[in-house]
This record gives C-alpha cells, structure tokens and sequence, in this order.
C-alpha cells in the first residue's frame, strides 16, 4: 500500500510554528513516581530534533496513562529526560490550551521545543469519536490557529481517534514525523510481501487483539501457522478441551475473557492444524517453575510454556520465511519464567525469516537481551501494529491520507 500522505521533507518547516504529536508515555515506579525507561522518550527525539534543527518553533503534545492510573502523572520529567536527550532545552508549561500555553507558544523563537502537559488532563481526549467531531473540540480550536503545520509522530497510539491524535488534520497541513513514516513503510512493505512460510507467534495478556489478527491472517490465507504462548495459549487450551485448573480457569473469567474461549473453539475447529497450541506449560508452586504435560495441569497458576513446547516452536520458527510476534510467552518479569520469552526471541534473532515484532513487553524483552541487531524491525506500538495486521484501518493514517488529497 502507498504511503499517499505528506511527510516532513514537503513542507519548509524554517521560524514556523509546528505542532508534534509524539507518544512518550512511559513506564512510572509508583512508589517513588520516577520514569523507569526512557526508550519512547529517545526513540521520539529524533522528529522532535530534526524539527528544531530545520528551524521550527516546536510545539510537542503528549499523553502519560490515562485517568485512574497510578502513572498517570505530569509530564514535568518527560520535559526534564528530553532535555538532556537532545542536549537543548525543552520548556515545559503546565497547561494544555489555555492562557498559559497560548501565551508560552506565541514567546517561541526558532528553534524552540515546548512541552506542554499531558493531553489526556483534558477529558475530551479520552472520548473515542469520529475524527471530524474531534476537530471541533476546545484544545484543537484554541491552539491550530497558533501554528502552522501538525506532524503526526504518534504510531504507538494510530489505533485510537482522540482529538489531539485526529482532529488537527482537519485544521492544519498535517504530515507524519519520521516514526510514523518508518513504521508504515516497514509494515506496509512487509504485509505487501509476504514470504512464505509465515508463522505468527501471538501471546501475551491481550486476547481480543491476537484473535482479531488469528481470524484475519487465518482467513486471508496469509498465515501458514499460528504459535500460541501466553494467556492466548491458556484460552485455546480451555477451548480444545484441556482441563487448565481452576485458578487458570477463574482467571480467563474474572478478565471478561469468557467470548474469547468459545472463539478459540471455533477457530480450533476450522485451522485446527494451523493454529499450535502448547504441549507442556510450566506452572508456580511456591514461587517455584514446575513443568507438566497439558494433560496433567495442576490447579496452580501457568506462568511460561513449556521446554518441549519451546523445541517444538522454534523449529516452525526456523523454517520460516516470514515472523511476526506479538506479546511475551509467559510472566517473564520473573527469571524462572522467563525461558518461553528468551527462547523464542532467540530463535526469531537467529533465523533468516523477516521478522517483525510488535512493541510493548516483547519488544522491551527483546531490548534487554540485546537481540535487536538481529530482528528485522521492532515497532514502537503493539496496539497499532496488530490492529494493521488485523487489517483494520488505523485512525491516524486514515486521516492523513485522506487530508492529503484536500485543501485547507
């Protein structure tokens, strides 16, 4: 597919004002409301300083959690840790679009970058609607009339139709930040070409979007196999018939996850042979990693698949042609639980596949292992990127190409 919407390299950005939407939400210790990582914060720098070195008056806006979370903070430190990233001072100013922050972006000189505070302080960002009613809300009418250009940077959240994510589009000549661009050229190219074999490993907590991408690929024909770790594993388990023990069983259906367990059994019934489920898991009993064959679960919580799983996967995991992974294989914060994850990502570095793997805690997993050099490309954004796996159409790209084709 095209990447039919501008970029940063068509519009002189030099003494403009130009709004940037980035995603550094960050892991926060809740304890002591320290940033714990500042990978999202680095891996935006790079748009944030091209801006300010073509000479823009650099406007970034940004969310941290959202509303009842624990992390859900200022973006004080955000401003603090791009500082010193970028070796140039990043103001920060505690106010989104009223008389504060209206005032701080008229000050601006070229070259400028100005944080202002976490977007999603304002209530009308968190309500999902569609991308032209966005464009009407208070914080995209005060602050578009102050700039000039709006870069979209923000792959992490694409998924998602909020007003500082869609509705400048509609205001101001939009283009997407280097991010953005890279990581739609990677997935695009990749979907577009697709090498067979193409095996999916798909685990993690989140069900609904690894059987939304399981119906997709399974049913486009685009997928040969489909390894299942994780909770996933757990639900397809249930659903093949495996007694996985009560507290694994309470577990599904205390997370509403209940649906997804009778779509196991359906799409069991029409890919059961390509869809792999695991042989063994390795469960927690005091603390402890014990193995067991599925058909001999104890009612003790599955925390990892198990080592003859593990061989089995790896071996459709080296015969591939093309890999995408998304979400970790088991509890792998803790080290006797980390084996599933550190083996797969191993196998998936070593093999001559294509590989791509979605953000989040796999990509955090694969960082720490030092496996990066070896996997094709690591996105900034599960959510994003197994929403566009799953063929759905993301928001954000949406309206940059649609805004591309129409005059202001």
């Amino acid at each position: 597919m095209a990447l039919d919407f501008y970029t940063i390299d068509d519009f002189d950005l030099d003494n403009k004002t130009v709004l940037v939407r980035v995603d550094i939400n960050s892991p926060v210790d809740p304890s002591t409301g320290l940033i714990l990582d500042d990978t999202r914060i680095r891996l935006h720098s790079e748009t944030i300083e091209e801006l300010s070195k073509k000479g823009a008056k650099t406007v970034v806006l940004a969310h941290q959690s959202r509303p009842g979370k624990k992390d859900f903070t200022t973006l004080k430190q955000h401003a603090e840790s791009l500082s010193k990233i970028l070796n140039h001072k990043v103001d920060y100013v505690d106010d989104i679009f009223g008389s504060n922050a209206r005032t701080a972006i008229e000050k601006m000189k070229r070259g400028d970058i100005l944080l202002l505070e976490n977007v999603r302080f304002y209530s009308e960002e968190i309500l999902r609607r569609d991308p032209k009613i966005q464009s009407e809300t208070h914080m995209v009418q005060k602050l578009s009339p102050l700039a000039d250009y709006f870069v979209n940077d923000a792959f992490a959240a694409a998924h998602r139709s909020q007003p500082s994510l869609v509705g400048f589009a509609f205001m101001l000549p939009s283009a997407a930040g280097r991010i953005m661009e890279r990581e739609l050229k990677a997935l695009y190219t990749a979907m577009d070409n697709v090498k067979k074999p193409c095996v999916y490993i798909l685990g993690g907590v989140k069900v609904d979007d690894s059987i939304m991408v399981m119906e997709n690929v399974l049913e486009n024909g685009s997928a040969d196999y489909i390894l299942t770790t994780g909770l996933v594993a757990n639900i397809f388990l249930w659903g093949s018939g495996v007694n996985i023990g009560k507290c694994n069983k309470e577990f599904i259906v205390n997370k509403g996850y209940c649906e997804f367990v009778k779509k196991s059994k359906k799409l069991l019934k029409n890919y059961g042979e390509q869809i792999i489920i695991p042989k063994d898991v390795a469960v927690c009993i005091r603390n402890k990693r014990a193995e067991f064959s599925v058909d001999e679960i104890p009612d003790q919580p599955i925390y990892d698949i198990g080592t003859e799983t593990i061989t089995e996967y790896a071996g459709y995991i080296r015969k591939a042609e093309t890999l995408f992974a998304n979400g970790p294989a088991g509890v792998f914060e803790k080290e006797e639980f980390n084996i599933g994850t550190d083996d797969i990502l191993n196998a998936i570095a070593s093999s001559n596949a294509f590989s791509i793997i979605g953000g989040g805690h796999l990509a955090a997993a694969a960082n720490q292992m030092g496996l990066t050099e070896g996997i094709s490309h690591i996105s900034s954004g599960g959510g994003a990127s197994i929403n566009l796996l799953a063929g759905e159409d993301l928001p954000v790209v949406e309206v940059l190409r649609e805004r591309a084709t129409k005059k202001l």
